[in-house]
């Protein structure tokens, strides 16, 4: 029987209704959770970690390298045959993804979490957590990268992300759907999803602005992005990748001291291309030497434009790994 370590890291999977305040707070400990996920016994044996109790909103890049690191010395193990991961749904994708950026592993790593505390009808944390477990030791689930796991569907950490604030299905990947499903226990893969970066760092800042485009809006914000010392800019701009022209002095500004500015679309679904040539248009940001970031969401391309300067890149290499 393999054996699978069990990381718990807050997020309402791990909450429950304070009568006090009529809102839910971190309360329930790793073990109260497992206890909820009946019958496990019979598909794996399972190790439970408390790495934290905290909401998903007070995660920042240091902790998630420090979970990263916790991770990796747990796969590093024999006797370990994958890692599932409890997390808050609010920034659980950008924990996810930068997991996906760090971790060397042929091993199955899982994220997961609920979308309803412990104190409400039809409490998702236990089914998540089992149909987790399901899939990390499944042999199919090797060599994929980070998963994360939500009401039956599996995804790619490469590409999910929330799409939704209160359903239980929350977590989609846009363009493409998600890579397999757990049913019946068993975990079936319809696609595979291509790992393309890995960075090695020690230690991470999170001094990577995200600037959301809307009509009218000048340079003052990239301006104050620059002022303030931060090491790299991510737009979500408009379309495929557009910006009004009063943001083009703030670009070149921060290109002409070498602060890499990534552009994303600020749509749902699509990439980023330099198809229009007017001021403020993709090609003109593209020829300014705007670094495009295909379908990432801004949040993806900040985490990885972080881990891209923490690993001490050159400016070209940056763009290259995008």
């Amino acid at each position: 029987m393999k054996k699978i370590a069990v990381v718990f890291n807050g997020g309402t999977i791990s909450m429950k209704i304070d009568e006090r305040i009529k809102a839910a707070v971190p309360s329930l400990t790793g073990e109260e959770i497992m206890s909820m996920v009946t019958g496990i016994e019979d598909f794996a044996e399972v190790e439970s970690y408390n790495f934290s109790s905290m909401p998903s909103p007070h995660m920042s890049v240091e902790i998630m390298l420090e979970l990263s690191k916790f991770v990796e010395e747990l796969l590093s193990r024999e006797d370990i045959d994958g890692v599932v991961i409890t997390h808050g749904t609010d920034t659980l994708e950008e924990t996810a993804y930068l997991l996906d950026l760090t971790l060397k592993t042929e091993k199955v790593v899982v994220i997961t979490g609920s979308m309803r505390s412990s104190s409400e009808l039809g409490y998702d944390g236990p089914f998540n957590l089992a149909a987790s477990i399901c899939t990390a030791i499944s042999e199919e689930a090797k060599g994929r990268g980070v998963l994360v796991c939500f009401n039956g569907d599996l995804n790619s950490a490469t590409e999910v992300t929330k799409a939704n604030s209160m359903a239980l299905s929350a977590f989609r990947t846009p363009n493409f759907g998600p890579i397999g499903m757990v049913d019946n226990n068993k975990v079936l893969f319809y696609r595979n999803v291509q790992k393309t970066n890995t960075y090695e760092v020690e230690e991470l800042r999170g001094e990577v602005a995200l600037v959301k485009c809307v009509a009218g809006m000048d340079s003052s914000y990239i301006n104050f992005i620059i002022d303030k010392g931060d090491k790299g800019i991510v737009i979500e701009a408009m379309g495929r990748g557009n910006v009004p022209p009063k943001m083009i002095p703030g670009i070149k500004r921060a290109i002409n001291k070498n602060i890499p500015v990534v552009i994303v679309s600020r749509c749902f679904e699509g990439r980023v291309f330099e198809s229009y040539g007017y001021e403020g248009g993709g090609k003109m940001l593209k020829d300014l030497g705007v670094i495009f970031g295909d379908t990432l969401p801004g949040q993806k391309a900040r985490i990885k434009l972080i881990l891209a300067i923490g690993a001490k890149l050159k400016l070209e290499e940056i763009r290259n790994s995008f």
